[in-house]
C-alpha cells in the first residue's frame, strides 16, 4: 500500500512483514474514560482511542528489546470522526523517550481506512531498529482539539531465515524426510 494511501477493507500485509505490536507496551498521553489505549489494538474498527487534552497527542510504543521496524499502519475514519480525525502525524523512534529522533511526518486529507507509514530511514538500506516508537498527532481536520484513532499496527520485517525458506520451494522429499511422513 502506498504511503498515505488508505482503503476501507482489510489491511493488506505482504509476506515480508509481521505484526509486532503485541510485543510492546503501549501508552498514551491522555484518554477519555472508556476510550483508552487498549482500544488501539483490539482489531475492531468500531472502537477508538480518544485523547483528552491539548496537542500534540502521543501514542508511545515501547519494546522490551530492540526490534526492526518496517512500517506503521493507522486506521482512521473521517466520515465518522470528522474534526477528531488527524490530518498531520509524525513518527519518531529511538532507544527511549529521551532520545527520540523524527523518522516521518505524514499529512492526510480526509482519510478513511488504513494509512500506511513506511519507517525507512533515508539513505539507509537496513531496517530501522529501535526500542521506542512514538506516534504524535500534530493536528486534526477542522482544527479539532481531541483525536480519534481506531487502530494502530506496527510491522517489522520477517527474519531472513524465514524469508529465504519462503522464497525457495523446499521439497521435503529426501529419503530422510520421507521415512517420517507415514503415520503408523
Amino acid at each position: 500500500m502506498a504511503e498515505g494511501a488508505s482503503n476501507k477493507s482489510q489491511l493488506a500485509v505482504d509476506k515480508t512483514c509481521r505484526d509486532i505490536g503485541k510485543l510492546a507496551v503501549w501508552s498514551v498521553t491522555s484518554a477519555k474514560p472508556g476510550n483508552g489505549v487498549e482500544l488501539l489494538c483490539d482489531d475492531r474498527d468500531d472502537t477508538y482511542w480518544q485523547s483528552d487534552g491539548s496537542q500534540p497527542h502521543l501514542i508511545n510504543i515501547q519494546f522490551q528489546k530492540k526490534v526492526r521496524l518496517q512500517s506503521l499502519a493507522v486506521y482512521l475514519d473521517y466520515k465518522l470522526d470528522e474534526s477528531y480525525t488527524p490530518n498531520k502525524v509524525s513518527v519518531s523512534a529511538g532507544t527511549s523517550y529521551d532520545d527520540l529522533r523524527p523518522i516521518k511526518t505524514v499529512e492526510m486529507e480526509e482519510p478513511t481506512g488504513w494509512v500506511n507509514i513506511p519507517l525507512q530511514v533515508p539513505d539507509v538500506s537496513e531496517p530501522l531498529k529501535a526500542y521506542f516508537v512514538q506516534l504524535a498527532v500534530i493536528s486534526n481536520h477542522q482544527n479539532g482539539r481531541d483525536t480519534h484513532i481506531r487502530q494502530v499496527k506496527v510491522f517489522g520485517p520477517r527474519q531472513e531465515t524465514v524469508q529465504r525458506l519462503m522464497a525457495h520451494d523446499i521439497g521435503f522429499a529426501t529419503p530422510e524426510f520421507l521415512m517420517f511422513s507415514v503415520v503408523r
